[in-house]
């Protein structure tokens, strides 16, 4: 890991009409709209869609580190984040994160330990410590079959 800080370069471009080309160098560029609900087509990313991936996005990725780092042992892991776009005193902002987290384990796995690495994510997750909206779990832990398994 590079020492902090860390920059990430992004840049939105567009003409007076039409689609914005989100690139990032060494990326493939990203068309993208105004959501349906502010009037654009709603079949294009959005700043809002964008925002609301990167919690999905990071919060894996930090369950993969700390995962790794307490040798715990995982199958798979999805989280289906619902982003609460809505009003406070006059601003428009994101004020809840709902996210709806399924993990699948080995047999015999420690399900407590589990659960606590599945909070542990969420508290030290780099995406959601940046936001102000508040973060809710909805955690499911599953033991994948042995058919399951060497599927």
């Amino acid at each position: 890991m590079q020492d902090y800080p860390h920059h990430y370069r992004v840049k939105a471009a567009a003409p007076a009409e039409g689609e914005i080309d989100v690139s990032s160098p060494g990326l493939e560029t990203l068309p993208s709209m105004a959501p349906a609900e502010f009037g654009g087509p709603g079949d294009l990313w959005s700043p809002e869609t964008l925002l609301v991936a990167s919690v999905a996005d990071c919060y894996i990725l930090t369950f993969r580190a700390i995962s790794r780092g307490a040798k715990f042992q995982w199958n798979s892991l999805s989280c289906d984040v619902d982003g609460v776009l809505d009003r406070v005193d006059r601003v428009t902002q994101f004020t809840d994160y709902h996210m709806k987290i399924e993990l699948r384990v080995p047999p015999g796995s420690d399900m407590k330990k589990a659960e606590r690495l599945l909070h542990r994510s969420e508290q030290v997750c780099l995406v959601t410590n940046s936001l102000t909206g508040q973060c809710h779990l909805d955690i499911t832990i599953e033991t994948d079959t042995a058919s399951e398994v060497s599927a």
